[in-house]
């Protein structure tokens, strides 16, 4: 970005992720337009590579199919609707027609953007939960293989690689590891977080790179990629790489812990769009898009993504979790229905107490299902309960130096209520106040 060029920079998470979303009614025009859409030649696959030394894949897909259907459903869902849904801007459409979204046959992944009458519409892709995150005291490193939409594509085109947190934008975490606006062959790299407007995460600009320059990569695949990095308590960071280099960083001291546990010490959902119009292009050309230079067609290619995790050294274990007075954190009458209540019990050792941290080190599961706060309330007093892990907000928990469980959506802590001493006492959410009823010491 030239230097005094003002940017109004429009995040791509303005708005939750969908959940239970119903698809798209798309008009016959555009079912027809399927029929006749020509799937340009395919470039040669290439593998996803395989984890660093000392790394484990957690997610992978070499988008493999015949050419023009559909991507895996198993490792994606579409977000369908008009991109006034998305509070960002843009124009599109979005759709889960394989005429904006399909394979080329050849490895890859295209999203293509298309225009009828003045009309556009384009795709907009999710892994189905909250895939990856870094484990505590360990690392994520989520990285694709892109080649950008032609220069040729003109202005309002808004390609993006990025990542979402369950719960509420934008505490719930956004990493957006590509975004490149108006066809300009440049990247950048950005964080959202804290509260919005404003709040230490500057938003809804959010924190970033700016616009850098990105040559080749219209022509052709370049590596896109971001390591989040938990090995150091209170000093945590997230950097991004463009073909192995590093050209940004942002660390949690720049935003404060609170808000950074809350927004990125958790397993986030994977996305890859192609918007039109919005408040990032217009804003950088200072004009409306698209416009006149616009052409239909424009794609981005996706050759392969992938997830790797090291395992970390500090992540909790399974076994039973100790609260207030010596009682245990419980699962009432070891009963397994949605809503069943969450209490404090004498510890007995039995599987209803046996508690363990999955989703990089943030959701607690016993017996299959999840800890959860009732209905995704944030009022002080909201019951915990038992329910089916379902990667929202009201399931995670932070665990903190203080001993405290944190629940970010909330911004409060798992209580014993009252300072409860009676076995049966269900369990809470409070203000957090670093009060013994809030302490839990967690399985090794």
């Amino acid at each position: 970005m030239t230097s005094g060029t003002r940017t109004t920079r429009t995040p791509k998470g303005v708005r939750s992720l969908l959940r239970g979303c119903r698809p798209l009614v798309v008009s016959s025009a555009a079912a027809l337009l399927a029929l006749f859409v020509t799937f340009p030649a395919p470039a040669g696959a290439v593998a996803v590579p395989g984890p660093p030394s000392g790394w484990t894949t957690v997610f992978s897909d070499d988008f493999s199919g015949a050419a023009g259907s559909a991507p895996s459903s198993s490792n994606w869902v579409y977000d369908t609707g008009p991109g006034s849904n998305f509070g960002t801007g843009e124009i599109e459409t979005m759709t889960d027609s394989t005429a904006n979204v399909h394979l080329d046959g050849s490895g890859h992944l295209d999203i293509t953007a298309l225009s009828t009458g003045g009309s556009w519409t384009s795709g907009r892709i999710r892994t189905p939960n909250a895939a990856v995150g870094a484990p505590a005291g360990g690392k994520l490193e989520v990285t694709a293989s892109i080649q950008q939409p032609d220069p040729g594509s003109g202005q309002g085109y808004w390609p993006a690689f990025w990542m979402l947190g369950p719960g509420q934008w934008p505490e719930n975490g956004e990493i957006d590891i590509m975004e490149d606006v108006n066809a300009l062959s440049q990247v950048a790299g950005t964080i959202h977080c804290g509260t919005s407007p404003g709040g230490v995460c500057n938003e809804s600009n959010g924190i970033g790179s700016g616009l850098r320059a990105c040559s080749g990569c219209q022509a052709g695949f370049h590596t896109y990629a971001m390591i989040l990095d938990r090995t150091k308590t209170s000093a945590e960071s997230i950097t991004w790489y463009l073909d192995g280099t590093q050209y940004f960083s942002v660390s949690e001291s720049q935003v404060g812990a609170a808000a950074w546990q809350q927004a990125f010490d958790h397993n986030l959902s994977i996305i890859f769009d192609l918007a039109v119009g919005g408040g990032f292009p217009n804003g950088v050309c200072g004009c409306t898009t698209p416009n006149g230079s616009t052409s239909s067609g424009g794609t981005m290619s996706v050759g392969y993504v992938a997830a790797y995790t090291t395992t970390g050294g500090s992540a909790p274990g399974a076994g039973a979790i100790t609260g207030y007075g010596g009682l245990c954190l419980d699962d009432r009458s070891a009963g397994t229905a949605n809503y069943n209540p969450i209490q404090v019990y004498t510890c007995n050792g039995t599987s209803a107490q046996d508690w363990s941290f999955v989703q990089a080190g943030t959701t607690l599961h016993v017996l299959g299902k999840c800890l959860d706060v009732y209905a995704a309330g944030t009022a002080n007093g909201t019951a915990v309960d038992l329910y089916d892990c379902n990667n929202t907000g009201s399931q995670v928990w932070i665990p903190r130096s203080d001993g405290s469980l944190y629940n970010p959506q909330s911004n409060k802590c798992l209580d014993d209520t009252g300072w409860s001493t009676t076995p049966g006492t269900q369990a809470e959410i409070w203000d957090c106040t670093g009060g013994a009823n809030q302490k839990w010491t967690l399985p090794a």
